[in-house]
């Protein structure tokens, strides 16, 4: 049985874009952070069996529920804004899908995109660090795929099980669920692109300032932020201004390049 540092729990992405399909996903952009700041990672995801993650997900153990087909993203660029379609999504997964020996991985991550996570994993890994990305459980799409933002249900029952709740000012639909939310969660984090993020813990809030780059493309700086968080909350102990800090810097490199392997290089070259 392999020793695993990093567990992240969510689907694997084929990305629609301009210049063709890319994998995509918080698995692969978190996966890929944890590992470059060294912990041994683990994926457990669903895809299409002929989907190929080898190059995306090298190195990282994988757990691969089998699906029909791929979680299947396209975002579309508007003057009124970004519009976001889901084309396919593959199989949902349960805490049924986890190999028994991973449940007491240090670090897990559950990252759901298209809901596919299901709340009840919250309660699956009693000794680990629990971080979540809840974005996936805030949408919605119609029968044309497009997506929405939504109210959570089972926010106020789940968040409070997680040791970190990270989350895009994107993500929320009103303040109204930010201020729910912060009652909900022990320790929140508000990212909040090149302005840094919120850290919202017990009665103190405090903003921390991301350092100024050269912005390139900002997919995946998100995941990136959130991978590096936990892994430096669970090095300190629990010190999130200094995890805060620590993501800023990592999410600011990743943003300085384009594609998912050139962000990773920067970030373990920055890490070195």
């Amino acid at each position: 049985m392999e020793q695993l540092d990093y567990l992240v729990i969510g689907h694997v992405t084929c990305d629609l874009t301009p210049s063709g399909s890319q994998v995509g996903g918080t698995v692969s952009f978190s996966g890929r952070t944890a590992q470059a700041l060294g912990c041994r990672t683990a994926v457990l995801t669903s895809a299409a069996p002929d989907y190929d993650l080898s190059q995306a997900l090298t190195g990282i153990t994988v757990h691969r529920k089998p699906a029909s087909a791929t979680s299947t993203f396209e975002n579309i660029y508007t003057p009124e804004g970004r519009v976001q379609m889901l084309h396919a999504v593959a199989q949902p997964l349960t805490a049924a899908d986890v190999p028994s020996y991973w449940l007491r991985v240090p670090i897990v991550h559950l990252a759901p995109l298209t809901n596919e996570v299901d709340p009840d994993l919250a309660h699956a890994f009693s000794n680990s660090l629990m971080g979540m990305t809840p974005q996936g459980w805030l949408r919605r799409w119609d029968e044309n795929g497009r997506v929405y933002a939504q109210e959570w249900a089972e926010a106020e029952s789940v968040l409070p099980l997680a040791a970190a709740v990270i989350l895009s000012e994107e993500d929320l639909p009103n303040k109204a669920m930010l201020d729910q939310f912060r009652q909900w969660s022990r320790l929140l984090i508000l990212t909040q692109g090149k302005r840094g993020c919120t850290v919202f813990f017990g009665d103190e809030i405090r903003q921390i300032t991301a350092p100024k780059v050269k912005e390139m493309e900002p997919t995946g700086a998100g995941d990136v932020f959130a991978a590096a968080f936990l892994v430096r909350l669970h090095q300190t102990g629990g010190n999130p201004w200094e995890a805060a800090r620590y993501a800023n810097e990592f999410a600011a490199q990743s943003v300085t390049q384009t594609g998912l392997e050139a962000k990773i290089k920067q970030v373990a070259k920055w890490q070195v």
